[in-house]
Protein backbone atom coordinates (compact mmCIF):
# COMPACT_ATOMS: atom_id res chain seq x y z
CA UNK A 1 0.00 0.00 0.00
CA UNK A 2 2.86 2.39 0.80
CA UNK A 3 4.43 1.72 -2.61
CA UNK A 4 1.08 2.34 -4.31
CA UNK A 5 0.66 5.65 -2.50
CA UNK A 6 4.17 6.75 -3.52
CA UNK A 7 3.48 5.84 -7.14
CA UNK A 8 0.20 7.74 -7.08
CA UNK A 9 1.89 10.80 -5.61
CA UNK A 10 4.64 10.64 -8.26
CA UNK A 11 2.06 10.40 -11.00
CA UNK A 12 0.18 13.43 -9.65
CA UNK A 13 3.40 15.44 -9.47
CA UNK A 14 4.32 14.54 -13.04
CA UNK A 15 0.88 15.54 -14.28
CA UNK A 16 1.17 18.88 -12.49
CA UNK A 17 4.39 19.63 -14.38
CA UNK A 18 2.87 19.14 -17.83
CA UNK A 19 0.10 20.67 -19.86
CA UNK A 20 -2.16 17.95 -18.43
CA UNK A 21 -2.47 20.15 -15.37
CA UNK A 22 -5.67 21.56 -16.80
CA UNK A 23 -7.37 18.16 -16.55
CA UNK A 24 -6.64 18.05 -12.85
CA UNK A 25 -7.73 21.61 -12.33
CA UNK A 26 -11.00 21.02 -14.10
CA UNK A 27 -12.13 18.65 -11.32
CA UNK A 28 -14.22 20.72 -8.89
CA UNK A 29 -13.45 20.45 -5.19
CA UNK A 30 -17.02 21.35 -4.31
CA UNK A 31 -20.36 20.74 -5.95
CA UNK A 32 -21.18 24.39 -5.20
CA UNK A 33 -18.53 25.48 -7.70
CA UNK A 34 -18.75 25.25 -11.48
CA UNK A 35 -15.87 25.42 -13.92
CA UNK A 36 -15.89 28.89 -15.47
CA UNK A 37 -12.77 29.19 -17.66
CA UNK A 38 -9.93 26.85 -18.51
CA UNK A 39 -6.94 26.67 -20.82
CA UNK A 40 -6.19 23.31 -22.36
CA UNK A 41 -2.43 23.72 -22.78
CA UNK A 42 0.25 25.99 -21.41
CA UNK A 43 0.93 28.72 -24.00
CA UNK A 44 3.85 28.22 -26.33
CA UNK A 45 7.17 29.23 -24.77
CA UNK A 46 5.96 29.07 -21.16
CA UNK A 47 6.88 26.39 -18.67
CA UNK A 48 5.46 25.62 -15.26
CA UNK A 49 7.98 26.67 -12.62
CA UNK A 50 5.93 25.38 -9.69
CA UNK A 51 3.14 26.41 -7.34
CA UNK A 52 2.93 30.09 -6.41
CA UNK A 53 3.79 30.95 -2.83
CA UNK A 54 0.60 30.72 -0.72
CA UNK A 55 1.38 34.09 0.90
CA UNK A 56 1.78 36.01 -2.38
CA UNK A 57 -0.89 38.68 -2.75
CA UNK A 58 -2.89 38.51 -5.95
CA UNK A 59 -4.52 41.60 -7.41
CA UNK A 60 -7.54 40.21 -9.20
CA UNK A 61 -10.16 41.96 -11.29
CA UNK A 62 -13.74 40.80 -11.49
CA UNK A 63 -15.95 41.63 -14.46
CA UNK A 64 -19.68 41.55 -13.85
CA UNK A 65 -22.17 40.62 -16.55
CA UNK A 66 -23.33 43.72 -18.41
CA UNK A 67 -27.07 44.12 -18.68
CA UNK A 68 -27.57 44.78 -22.42
CA UNK A 69 -24.49 44.32 -24.60
CA UNK A 70 -26.60 43.54 -27.66
CA UNK A 71 -28.39 46.85 -27.23
CA UNK A 72 -25.03 48.66 -27.07
CA UNK A 73 -23.77 47.01 -30.25
CA UNK A 74 -27.00 47.79 -32.08
CA UNK A 75 -26.71 51.42 -30.99
CA UNK A 76 -23.09 51.52 -32.17
CA UNK A 77 -24.14 50.23 -35.57
CA UNK A 78 -26.98 52.77 -35.81
CA UNK A 79 -24.80 55.82 -35.07
CA UNK A 80 -21.95 54.58 -37.30
CA UNK A 81 -23.75 53.52 -40.50
CA UNK A 82 -23.87 56.21 -43.21
CA UNK A 83 -27.33 57.13 -44.53
CA UNK A 84 -28.93 55.65 -41.42
CA UNK A 85 -31.45 57.76 -39.53
CA UNK A 86 -29.21 57.91 -36.44
CA UNK A 87 -25.84 58.32 -38.17
CA UNK A 88 -23.64 60.67 -36.15
CA UNK A 89 -26.06 60.82 -33.20
CA UNK A 90 -23.48 59.55 -30.76
CA UNK A 91 -24.47 58.40 -27.31
CA UNK A 92 -23.78 60.23 -24.07
CA UNK A 93 -21.78 58.78 -21.20
CA UNK A 94 -25.01 58.12 -19.30
CA UNK A 95 -26.66 56.42 -22.26
CA UNK A 96 -23.72 54.07 -22.76
CA UNK A 97 -23.58 53.19 -19.07
CA UNK A 98 -27.26 52.26 -19.12
CA UNK A 99 -26.37 49.45 -21.54
CA UNK A 100 -23.40 48.07 -19.63
CA UNK A 101 -24.15 48.66 -15.94
CA UNK A 102 -24.74 45.34 -14.15
CA UNK A 103 -28.28 44.55 -13.12
CA UNK A 104 -29.20 45.07 -9.48
CA UNK A 105 -29.43 41.34 -8.78
CA UNK A 106 -25.92 40.83 -10.22
CA UNK A 107 -24.51 43.52 -7.94
CA UNK A 108 -26.29 41.98 -4.96
CA UNK A 109 -25.13 38.44 -5.74
CA UNK A 110 -21.47 39.35 -6.30
CA UNK A 111 -21.22 41.77 -3.39
CA UNK A 112 -22.84 39.28 -1.03
CA UNK A 113 -20.38 36.59 -2.11
CA UNK A 114 -17.43 38.92 -1.61
CA UNK A 115 -18.69 40.01 1.81
CA UNK A 116 -19.22 36.42 2.89
CA UNK A 117 -15.55 35.79 2.08
CA UNK A 118 -14.32 38.94 3.88
CA UNK A 119 -13.22 40.62 0.66
CA UNK A 120 -13.50 44.33 -0.02
CA UNK A 121 -13.95 45.36 -3.65
CA UNK A 122 -12.89 48.58 -5.35
CA UNK A 123 -14.89 49.91 -8.29
CA UNK A 124 -12.69 50.19 -11.41
CA UNK A 125 -15.04 51.28 -14.18
CA UNK A 126 -17.56 54.14 -14.39
CA UNK A 127 -20.42 51.71 -15.06
CA UNK A 128 -19.45 49.50 -12.11
CA UNK A 129 -18.92 46.42 -14.26
CA UNK A 130 -15.29 45.98 -13.13
CA UNK A 131 -14.23 45.44 -9.52
CA UNK A 132 -10.80 44.85 -7.94
CA UNK A 133 -9.95 42.62 -4.99
CA UNK A 134 -6.73 41.56 -3.27
CA UNK A 135 -6.19 38.22 -1.58
CA UNK A 136 -3.38 35.71 -0.96
CA UNK A 137 -2.77 32.84 -3.35
CA UNK A 138 -3.93 30.31 -0.77
CA UNK A 139 -7.32 31.97 -0.43
CA UNK A 140 -7.68 32.44 -4.19
CA UNK A 141 -7.02 28.73 -4.74
CA UNK A 142 -9.77 27.81 -2.29
CA UNK A 143 -12.22 30.46 -3.44
CA UNK A 144 -11.93 29.63 -7.16
CA UNK A 145 -11.02 25.93 -7.01
CA UNK A 146 -7.84 27.04 -8.76
CA UNK A 147 -4.15 26.22 -8.76
CA UNK A 148 -2.33 29.52 -9.14
CA UNK A 149 1.19 28.68 -10.23
CA UNK A 150 4.32 30.45 -11.39
CA UNK A 151 4.96 30.23 -15.13
CA UNK A 152 8.15 31.35 -16.86
CA UNK A 153 8.62 32.29 -20.47
CA UNK A 154 11.90 30.63 -21.36
CA UNK A 155 13.31 33.04 -23.96
CA UNK A 156 12.31 36.35 -22.34
CA UNK A 157 12.37 35.44 -18.66
CA UNK A 158 8.91 36.95 -18.15
CA UNK A 159 7.22 35.38 -15.13
CA UNK A 160 3.53 35.37 -14.31
CA UNK A 161 1.25 33.80 -11.74
CA UNK A 162 -1.66 32.19 -13.55
CA UNK A 163 -4.03 29.25 -13.24
CA UNK A 164 -5.01 26.90 -16.01
CA UNK A 165 -8.62 26.82 -14.81
CA UNK A 166 -10.89 28.33 -12.21
CA UNK A 167 -14.44 27.90 -10.97
CA UNK A 168 -17.08 30.16 -9.47
CA UNK A 169 -20.14 29.45 -7.33
CA UNK A 170 -23.07 28.17 -9.34
CA UNK A 171 -25.15 30.99 -7.87
CA UNK A 172 -22.94 33.54 -9.65
CA UNK A 173 -23.49 32.14 -13.13
CA UNK A 174 -25.09 34.90 -15.18
CA UNK A 175 -23.80 37.53 -12.76
CA UNK A 176 -20.00 37.18 -12.77
CA UNK A 177 -18.45 37.36 -16.23
CA UNK A 178 -14.78 36.59 -15.58
CA UNK A 179 -11.87 36.87 -13.18
CA UNK A 180 -8.56 38.32 -14.41
CA UNK A 181 -5.67 37.52 -14.57
CA UNK A 182 -6.36 33.84 -14.45
CA UNK A 183 -6.13 31.94 -17.75
CA UNK A 184 -4.92 34.87 -19.90
CA UNK A 185 -1.14 34.82 -20.19
CA UNK A 186 1.15 37.78 -20.91
CA UNK A 187 2.54 38.19 -24.40
CA UNK A 188 6.32 37.66 -24.10
CA UNK A 189 7.07 40.58 -26.43
CA UNK A 190 5.58 42.86 -23.79
CA UNK A 191 8.96 42.87 -22.09
CA UNK A 192 10.46 44.91 -24.91
CA UNK A 193 9.86 48.47 -26.03
CA UNK A 194 7.06 47.33 -28.32
CA UNK A 195 4.38 44.69 -27.96
CA UNK A 196 3.36 43.07 -31.18
CA UNK A 197 5.47 43.54 -33.14
CA UNK A 198 9.14 43.86 -32.40
CA UNK A 199 9.88 46.83 -34.61
CA UNK A 200 13.05 46.96 -36.71
CA UNK A 201 14.82 50.26 -36.07
CA UNK A 202 18.01 51.39 -37.73
CA UNK A 203 20.05 54.52 -37.29
CA UNK A 204 20.45 56.82 -40.26
CA UNK A 205 22.96 59.54 -40.95
CA UNK A 206 21.88 63.10 -40.26
CA UNK A 207 19.78 64.53 -43.08
CA UNK A 208 22.12 67.52 -43.25
CA UNK A 209 24.89 65.27 -44.57
CA UNK A 210 22.80 63.64 -47.27
CA UNK A 211 22.16 64.83 -50.79
CA UNK A 212 18.60 66.21 -51.04
CA UNK A 213 16.26 64.35 -53.35
CA UNK A 214 13.71 66.16 -55.50
CA UNK A 215 11.15 63.47 -54.65
CA UNK A 216 9.01 64.10 -51.54
CA UNK A 217 9.86 60.69 -50.09
CA UNK A 218 13.38 60.45 -51.50
CA UNK A 219 15.00 61.14 -48.15
CA UNK A 220 12.80 58.86 -46.08
CA UNK A 221 9.27 59.15 -44.73
CA UNK A 222 8.76 62.61 -43.28
CA UNK A 223 5.67 64.80 -42.79
CA UNK A 224 6.33 66.33 -46.24
CA UNK A 225 6.40 62.85 -47.77
CA UNK A 226 3.09 61.87 -46.17
CA UNK A 227 1.48 65.21 -47.05
CA UNK A 228 2.43 64.67 -50.69
CA UNK A 229 1.31 61.03 -50.79
CA UNK A 230 -2.06 61.49 -49.10
CA UNK A 231 -2.85 65.15 -49.73
CA UNK A 232 -2.70 65.98 -46.02
CA UNK A 233 -3.20 69.74 -45.62
CA UNK A 234 -0.82 71.99 -43.71
CA UNK A 235 -3.71 74.32 -42.85
CA UNK A 236 -3.95 74.51 -39.04
CA UNK A 237 -6.97 73.03 -37.28
CA UNK A 238 -9.18 75.60 -35.53
CA UNK A 239 -11.41 73.68 -33.11
CA UNK A 240 -9.80 73.19 -29.67
CA UNK A 241 -12.51 70.73 -28.61
CA UNK A 242 -11.40 68.33 -31.35
CA UNK A 243 -8.91 66.05 -29.58
CA UNK A 244 -6.47 63.32 -30.65
CA UNK A 245 -5.09 60.91 -28.04
CA UNK A 246 -2.00 58.68 -28.21
CA UNK A 247 -1.47 55.83 -25.77
CA UNK A 248 1.95 55.06 -24.36
CA UNK A 249 2.59 51.72 -22.66
CA UNK A 250 5.52 50.01 -20.95
CA UNK A 251 7.57 53.04 -20.08
CA UNK A 252 7.61 54.61 -23.54
CA UNK A 253 8.39 58.31 -23.22
CA UNK A 254 7.53 61.22 -25.49
CA UNK A 255 10.22 63.89 -25.18
CA UNK A 256 9.37 67.58 -25.51
CA UNK A 257 12.80 68.62 -26.79
CA UNK A 258 12.86 65.81 -29.35
CA UNK A 259 9.50 66.99 -30.69
CA UNK A 260 10.78 70.54 -30.92
CA UNK A 261 13.81 69.49 -32.95
CA UNK A 262 11.60 67.27 -35.13
CA UNK A 263 9.36 70.23 -35.94
CA UNK A 264 12.35 72.45 -36.70
CA UNK A 265 13.73 69.85 -39.13
CA UNK A 266 10.56 68.46 -40.71
CA UNK A 267 7.76 71.01 -40.14
CA UNK A 268 9.51 74.37 -40.39
CA UNK A 269 6.17 76.00 -41.24
CA UNK A 270 4.85 75.11 -37.75
CA UNK A 271 5.63 76.83 -34.49
CA UNK A 272 8.42 74.65 -33.06
CA UNK A 273 7.09 75.23 -29.53
CA UNK A 274 3.89 73.35 -30.39
CA UNK A 275 3.46 70.75 -27.67
CA UNK A 276 1.19 68.05 -26.32
CA UNK A 277 -0.62 67.34 -23.05
CA UNK A 278 0.19 64.38 -20.80
CA UNK A 279 -2.23 62.48 -18.58
CA UNK A 280 -1.29 59.60 -16.32
CA UNK A 281 -3.00 56.23 -15.91
CA UNK A 282 -1.72 53.68 -13.37
CA UNK A 283 0.87 56.20 -12.14
CA UNK A 284 2.35 56.50 -15.61
CA UNK A 285 5.15 59.00 -16.03
CA UNK A 286 6.49 60.94 -18.97
CA UNK A 287 9.88 61.35 -17.30
CA UNK A 288 11.95 63.52 -19.61
CA UNK A 289 15.19 62.15 -18.18
CA UNK A 290 14.33 58.62 -19.31
CA UNK A 291 16.06 57.36 -22.45
CA UNK A 292 14.03 57.10 -25.62
CA UNK A 293 12.81 53.72 -26.78
CA UNK A 294 11.37 55.35 -29.91
CA UNK A 295 7.69 54.36 -29.80
CA UNK A 296 6.41 57.28 -27.72
CA UNK A 297 8.49 59.79 -29.67
CA UNK A 298 7.43 58.30 -33.02
CA UNK A 299 3.72 58.46 -32.14
CA UNK A 300 3.85 62.01 -30.82
CA UNK A 301 6.04 63.41 -33.59
CA UNK A 302 3.76 62.03 -36.32
CA UNK A 303 0.51 63.16 -34.67
CA UNK A 304 1.61 66.64 -33.62
CA UNK A 305 3.59 66.95 -36.86
CA UNK A 306 0.77 65.88 -39.19
CA UNK A 307 -2.48 66.91 -37.48
CA UNK A 308 -1.46 70.57 -37.51
CA UNK A 309 -2.74 72.35 -34.37
CA UNK A 310 -5.08 69.52 -33.36
CA UNK A 311 -4.69 69.24 -29.55
CA UNK A 312 -2.82 65.99 -28.84
CA UNK A 313 -2.82 64.15 -25.51
CA UNK A 314 -0.28 61.50 -24.57
CA UNK A 315 -1.78 58.92 -22.20
CA UNK A 316 1.18 57.60 -20.20
CA UNK A 317 0.13 54.20 -18.84
CA UNK A 318 2.22 53.11 -15.86
CA UNK A 319 3.81 49.78 -15.14
CA UNK A 320 2.06 48.88 -11.89
CA UNK A 321 1.73 45.39 -13.28
CA UNK A 322 4.98 44.18 -14.73
CA UNK A 323 4.30 40.71 -16.08
CA UNK A 324 3.05 41.96 -19.44
CA UNK A 325 -0.64 41.54 -18.79
CA UNK A 326 -3.58 43.60 -19.97
CA UNK A 327 -4.08 45.66 -16.81
CA UNK A 328 -2.89 48.82 -18.52
CA UNK A 329 -5.30 48.25 -21.41
CA UNK A 330 -8.22 47.82 -19.01
CA UNK A 331 -7.34 50.87 -16.97
CA UNK A 332 -6.69 53.05 -20.02
CA UNK A 333 -10.06 52.34 -21.62
CA UNK A 334 -11.89 52.73 -18.30
CA UNK A 335 -10.11 56.06 -17.81
CA UNK A 336 -11.42 57.30 -21.16
CA UNK A 337 -14.92 55.95 -20.54
CA UNK A 338 -15.02 57.94 -17.30
CA UNK A 339 -14.39 61.21 -19.16
CA UNK A 340 -17.36 63.44 -19.96
CA UNK A 341 -15.67 64.43 -23.23
CA UNK A 342 -13.30 61.70 -24.43
CA UNK A 343 -11.00 62.37 -27.41
CA UNK A 344 -12.57 62.01 -30.84
CA UNK A 345 -9.60 59.96 -32.11
CA UNK A 346 -7.45 57.41 -30.26
CA UNK A 347 -4.39 55.69 -31.73
CA UNK A 348 -2.47 52.81 -30.16
CA UNK A 349 0.68 51.15 -31.49
CA UNK A 350 0.73 48.11 -29.22
CA UNK A 351 -1.05 44.76 -29.30
CA UNK A 352 -1.08 41.12 -28.26
CA UNK A 353 -1.34 37.72 -29.85
CA UNK A 354 -5.02 36.81 -29.92
CA UNK A 355 -4.41 33.32 -28.52
CA UNK A 356 -2.66 34.64 -25.40
CA UNK A 357 -5.91 36.13 -24.13
CA UNK A 358 -9.04 34.27 -23.10
CA UNK A 359 -12.03 34.90 -25.31
CA UNK A 360 -14.04 36.14 -22.33
CA UNK A 361 -11.46 38.82 -21.57
CA UNK A 362 -11.14 39.69 -25.26
CA UNK A 363 -14.93 40.15 -25.45
CA UNK A 364 -14.93 42.40 -22.42
CA UNK A 365 -12.22 44.68 -23.78
CA UNK A 366 -13.71 44.68 -27.27
CA UNK A 367 -17.08 45.72 -25.85
CA UNK A 368 -15.32 48.54 -23.99
CA UNK A 369 -14.02 49.80 -27.34
CA UNK A 370 -17.59 49.59 -28.63
CA UNK A 371 -18.70 51.81 -25.73
CA UNK A 372 -16.16 54.47 -26.63
CA UNK A 373 -17.00 54.17 -30.33
CA UNK A 374 -20.69 54.69 -29.59
CA UNK A 375 -19.73 57.96 -27.90
CA UNK A 376 -18.06 59.21 -31.08
CA UNK A 377 -14.42 58.14 -30.78
CA UNK A 378 -12.53 56.67 -33.74
CA UNK A 379 -10.28 53.94 -32.27
CA UNK A 380 -7.30 52.91 -34.39
CA UNK A 381 -4.77 50.17 -33.65
CA UNK A 382 -1.61 49.18 -35.47
CA UNK A 383 -2.19 45.71 -36.91
CA UNK A 384 1.29 44.46 -35.91
CA UNK A 385 4.58 43.73 -37.64
CA UNK A 386 4.56 39.94 -37.70
CA UNK A 387 3.05 39.40 -41.14
CA UNK A 388 0.54 36.59 -41.15
CA UNK A 389 1.99 35.51 -37.81
CA UNK A 390 3.96 32.31 -37.41
CA UNK A 391 3.22 29.66 -34.84
CA UNK A 392 5.92 27.24 -33.76
CA UNK A 393 5.17 24.62 -36.37
CA UNK A 394 3.78 27.09 -38.95
CA UNK A 395 0.58 25.07 -39.29
CA UNK A 396 -1.59 28.06 -38.40
CA UNK A 397 -1.30 31.82 -38.62
CA UNK A 398 -1.53 34.01 -35.51
CA UNK A 399 -4.02 36.92 -35.54
CA UNK A 400 -3.46 39.88 -33.22
CA UNK A 401 -5.52 41.69 -30.61
CA UNK A 402 -7.04 44.33 -30.59
CA UNK A 403 -7.04 44.29 -34.42
CA UNK A 404 -9.26 41.21 -34.22
CA UNK A 405 -11.98 43.30 -32.51
CA UNK A 406 -14.79 44.24 -34.92
CA UNK A 407 -15.27 47.63 -33.22
CA UNK A 408 -11.83 49.13 -33.86
CA UNK A 409 -10.08 50.20 -37.06
CA UNK A 410 -6.96 48.16 -37.72
CA UNK A 411 -4.18 49.88 -39.68
CA UNK A 412 -1.69 47.90 -41.76
CA UNK A 413 1.44 49.16 -43.50
CA UNK A 414 2.70 49.92 -46.99
CA UNK A 415 6.22 50.65 -48.15
CA UNK A 416 7.82 52.60 -50.99
CA UNK A 417 6.11 55.18 -53.16
CA UNK A 418 5.15 55.59 -56.81
CA UNK A 419 3.52 53.17 -56.24
CA UNK A 420 3.17 52.00 -52.66
CA UNK A 421 3.14 48.25 -52.10
CA UNK A 422 2.26 46.12 -49.12
CA UNK A 423 4.91 46.04 -46.41
CA UNK A 424 6.10 42.49 -45.86
CA UNK A 425 5.84 42.91 -42.09
CA UNK A 426 2.24 44.20 -42.13
CA UNK A 427 0.19 41.91 -39.88
CA UNK A 428 -3.13 40.75 -41.20
CA UNK A 429 -5.40 37.77 -41.31
CA UNK A 430 -8.59 36.45 -39.78
CA UNK A 431 -9.70 36.23 -36.17
CA UNK A 432 -10.38 32.87 -34.56
CA UNK A 433 -12.63 34.55 -31.97
CA UNK A 434 -14.89 36.81 -34.03
CA UNK A 435 -16.90 36.08 -37.14
CA UNK A 436 -16.82 38.41 -40.15
CA UNK A 437 -18.81 41.54 -39.20
CA UNK A 438 -21.65 42.59 -41.47
CA UNK A 439 -19.92 45.76 -42.66
CA UNK A 440 -17.05 43.81 -44.27
CA UNK A 441 -18.74 40.59 -45.37
CA UNK A 442 -18.91 41.52 -49.05
CA UNK A 443 -15.31 42.76 -49.17
CA UNK A 444 -13.92 39.73 -47.35
CA UNK A 445 -16.00 37.30 -49.42
CA UNK A 446 -14.58 38.80 -52.61
CA UNK A 447 -11.03 38.22 -51.35
CA UNK A 448 -11.71 34.71 -50.06
CA UNK A 449 -13.21 33.73 -53.41
CA UNK A 450 -9.75 34.23 -54.95
CA UNK A 451 -8.05 31.83 -52.55
CA UNK A 452 -7.34 28.30 -53.61
CA UNK A 453 -8.70 25.81 -51.09
CA UNK A 454 -9.80 28.56 -48.69
CA UNK A 455 -12.57 26.45 -47.24
CA UNK A 456 -10.22 23.67 -46.18
CA UNK A 457 -7.06 25.67 -45.35
CA UNK A 458 -6.39 25.12 -41.65
CA UNK A 459 -3.87 27.94 -41.38
CA UNK A 460 -6.56 30.60 -41.01
CA UNK A 461 -10.28 31.07 -40.40
CA UNK A 462 -11.87 32.57 -43.52
CA UNK A 463 -15.15 33.10 -41.66
CA UNK A 464 -13.40 35.31 -39.08
CA UNK A 465 -13.16 39.08 -38.74
CA UNK A 466 -10.60 40.17 -41.33
CA UNK A 467 -7.92 42.74 -40.61
CA UNK A 468 -6.42 45.26 -41.24
CA UNK A 469 -9.18 47.60 -42.42
CA UNK A 470 -6.92 50.24 -43.98
CA UNK A 471 -3.23 50.99 -44.30
CA UNK A 472 -0.68 53.78 -44.55
CA UNK A 473 3.03 54.07 -45.15
CA UNK A 474 5.08 52.29 -42.51
CA UNK A 475 8.68 52.32 -43.72
CA UNK A 476 11.70 54.54 -43.15
CA UNK A 477 9.98 57.03 -40.81
CA UNK A 478 12.44 59.68 -39.68
CA UNK A 479 12.18 60.07 -35.92
CA UNK A 480 14.22 62.43 -33.75
CA UNK A 481 15.44 60.69 -30.59
CA UNK A 482 18.55 62.74 -29.90
CA UNK A 483 19.67 62.04 -33.44
CA UNK A 484 17.67 61.02 -36.49
CA UNK A 485 16.56 57.40 -36.66
CA UNK A 486 14.59 55.47 -39.25
CA UNK A 487 11.70 53.43 -37.89
CA UNK A 488 9.65 50.73 -39.58
CA UNK A 489 6.28 49.35 -38.52
CA UNK A 490 2.52 49.59 -38.49
CA UNK A 491 3.08 51.58 -35.30
CA UNK A 492 4.00 54.44 -37.66
CA UNK A 493 1.01 53.79 -39.92
CA UNK A 494 -1.63 54.07 -37.19
CA UNK A 495 -0.74 57.59 -35.95
CA UNK A 496 -0.53 58.69 -39.59
CA UNK A 497 -4.06 57.53 -40.38
CA UNK A 498 -5.32 58.84 -37.03
CA UNK A 499 -3.95 62.30 -37.83
CA UNK A 500 -5.91 62.35 -41.08
CA UNK A 501 -9.12 61.43 -39.25
CA UNK A 502 -8.46 64.17 -36.68
CA UNK A 503 -8.09 66.76 -39.46
CA UNK A 504 -11.32 65.56 -41.06
CA UNK A 505 -13.07 65.90 -37.71
CA UNK A 506 -11.83 69.48 -37.46
CA UNK A 507 -13.45 70.30 -40.81
CA UNK A 508 -16.65 68.55 -39.70
CA UNK A 509 -16.70 70.51 -36.44
CA UNK A 510 -16.35 73.78 -38.36
CA UNK A 511 -19.38 72.74 -40.40
CA UNK A 512 -21.36 72.06 -37.23
CA UNK A 513 -21.31 68.30 -37.75
CA UNK A 514 -20.37 65.44 -35.40
CA UNK A 515 -17.05 63.56 -35.59
CA UNK A 516 -16.73 60.41 -37.66
CA UNK A 517 -16.74 58.10 -34.64
CA UNK A 518 -16.46 54.35 -35.29
CA UNK A 519 -15.04 54.31 -38.81
CA UNK A 520 -15.54 50.84 -40.25
CA UNK A 521 -19.16 50.98 -41.48
CA UNK A 522 -18.22 54.24 -43.25
CA UNK A 523 -14.94 52.92 -44.66
CA UNK A 524 -16.46 49.79 -46.18
CA UNK A 525 -19.28 51.77 -47.87
CA UNK A 526 -18.78 55.42 -48.82
CA UNK A 527 -15.20 55.63 -47.62
CA UNK A 528 -13.77 52.98 -49.93
CA UNK A 529 -14.05 55.40 -52.86
CA UNK A 530 -11.61 57.72 -51.05
CA UNK A 531 -8.95 55.06 -50.49
CA UNK A 532 -6.16 54.04 -52.85
CA UNK A 533 -6.21 50.29 -53.38
CA UNK A 534 -2.84 48.57 -52.87
CA UNK A 535 -2.52 45.67 -55.28
CA UNK A 536 1.08 44.47 -54.94
CA UNK A 537 3.20 43.02 -52.16
CA UNK A 538 2.49 40.45 -49.46
CA UNK A 539 3.09 39.50 -45.85
CA UNK A 540 4.43 36.03 -46.62
CA UNK A 541 7.23 36.23 -44.07
CA UNK A 542 6.08 33.09 -42.25
CA UNK A 543 8.22 30.48 -44.01
CA UNK A 544 7.01 31.87 -47.34
CA UNK A 545 3.41 31.64 -46.20
CA UNK A 546 1.00 34.52 -45.83
CA UNK A 547 -1.36 36.71 -47.83
CA UNK A 548 -1.06 38.68 -51.07
CA UNK A 549 -2.24 42.23 -51.65
CA UNK A 550 -4.90 42.09 -54.36
CA UNK A 551 -7.52 44.39 -55.90
CA UNK A 552 -10.13 45.14 -53.25
CA UNK A 553 -9.78 44.38 -49.55
CA UNK A 554 -6.95 42.06 -48.52
CA UNK A 555 -5.52 40.94 -45.15
CA UNK A 556 -2.28 42.86 -45.70
CA UNK A 557 -3.32 46.43 -46.55
CA UNK A 558 -7.08 46.32 -45.98
CA UNK A 559 -9.07 48.63 -48.23
CA UNK A 560 -6.01 50.78 -48.99
CA UNK A 561 -4.42 54.11 -48.13
CA UNK A 562 -6.15 57.48 -47.57
CA UNK A 563 -6.69 60.38 -49.96
CA UNK A 564 -7.61 63.46 -47.90
CA UNK A 565 -9.34 65.40 -50.68
CA UNK A 566 -11.48 62.40 -51.61
CA UNK A 567 -12.32 61.76 -47.96
CA UNK A 568 -13.47 65.35 -47.63
CA UNK A 569 -15.69 64.83 -50.66
CA UNK A 570 -17.31 61.61 -49.45
CA UNK A 571 -18.14 63.17 -46.06
CA UNK A 572 -19.79 66.01 -47.95
CA UNK A 573 -17.33 68.85 -47.38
Amino acid sequence: MLVANILALSLLTALHATSGICKLLSLPRSRALQLHEKRDVIPLGFTLAGPASPETTLKLRIALVQNNVDGLLNALNDVSTPDGADYGKHLSKTEVEQYVSPKADSLTAVNSWLSANDLNATKLSPAGDWLAIELPVSKANDLFNADFSLFTHESSGVQAIRTMAYSIPASLKGHLNLVYPTTSFPDPSASGSTFVPLKYIKRVESDSSSIPSPLPCGNGTTPACLQALYGIPTTPAVNPSNQLAVTGHFGNIAHYDFLQQFLIDYRPDMNSSTNFTVVSVDDGSNDQSAPSVTEGDLDIQYTVGLATNVPVTYIAVGMNYTDGGLDGYLDMINYLLAQDSPPQVLTTSYGFSESSISQALTNNLCNAYAQLGARGTSILFASGDSGAGCTANSTAFAPTFPSNCPYVTSVGATQGFSPEVAASFSSGGFSNYYSTPSYQKAAVAEYVAQLSGAGTDTRFNVSGRGFPDVSAKGDDFRVWVGSPFASYGTSASSPTFASIIALLNDRLASAGRPPLGFLNPFLYTKGVAALTDIVAGNNTNCNNQGFEATPGWDPVTGLGTPDFAKLLAVVGL
